[in-house]
């Protein structure tokens, strides 16, 4: 496995989001849905499109829990460009919901899924502290996570779908923290191939493009969408 790595943190999620604006600024114009919006910090910084939020919490455009649909609420095609960063790995219905995110986009779809190991390697090889996003908390949170994978695992998640949905891949890198060049060659001597990315990678992140944007992509119907898409 081998991708090319961008070296960045995100202290908050506003970074996160203007890392968002400034690398994808080639895809994000017209129509934007912004799956798991919360604070909508996207809304002020695409000037040049039409931004439309989606959350159930936060300062979203639309109210909505995801959990509990199986159909987003826009037609086929509505969307220039949709965005899902680090949203998936918080719903019970993941792969549903992917497929939404497909059928509502007219163009492109832009997701992140985070590396789960990368944050949970260290307190369970010294036996104490928490794995952050998971535990036993005495009260339901809300920002918790429902799937633990690794980067390779994402990975062939969104091989296979793009392979099943008729989709093909603009790009695809990961997100690592800022680190040292000799550091980062020991780790990669160390741990090669796909061992490295599932220990240091933070997030996997990825630009899809629909081939046959005409395409009526339904949950269930990957198969159908896949021979449109060859036609």
């Amino acid at each position: 496995m081998s991708l090319p790595s961008v070296y960045v943190s995100f202290p908050s999620r506003e970074s996160r989001s203007r890392f968002v604006c400034s690398r994808f600024a080639e895809y994000l114009h017209e129509l934007v849905l912004d799956i798991g919006c919360f604070e909508a910090p996207l809304r002020d910084l695409l000037s040049s499109a039409t931004y439309t939020g989606v959350d159930s919490a936060g300062n979203p455009d639309i109210r909505l829990d995801l959990e509990r649909i199986e159909r987003l609420p826009f037609d086929d095609g509505a969307f220039t460009c949709v965005l899902c960063i680090d949203v998936l790995e918080h719903l019970d219905n993941l792969q549903v919901m992917f497929d939404e995110l497909v059928r509502v986009s007219k163009q492109y779809i832009i997701i992140s899924l985070p590396n789960c190991w990368c944050d949970a390697r260290q307190p369970i090889g010294r036996g104490k502290g928490h794995v952050g996003h998971y535990g036993l908390p005495l009260q339901k949170p809300q920002d918790r996570h429902k799937w633990f994978f690794n980067l390779s695992e994402a990975k062939q998640f969104l091989d296979g779908k793009a392979e099943k949905l008729g989709l093909r891949f603009e790009e695809m890198f990961v997100t690592e923290k800022p680190r040292s060049s000799l550091v980062r060659l020991l780790r990669r001597l160390r741990y090669p191939g796909h061992r490295y990315h599932n220990r240091y990678s933070r997030t996997l992140w990825a630009v899809l493009e629909k081939t046959n944007p005409h395409a009526n992509i339904e949950p269930g119907a990957a198969a159908d969408a896949q021979q449109a898409a060859r036609r």
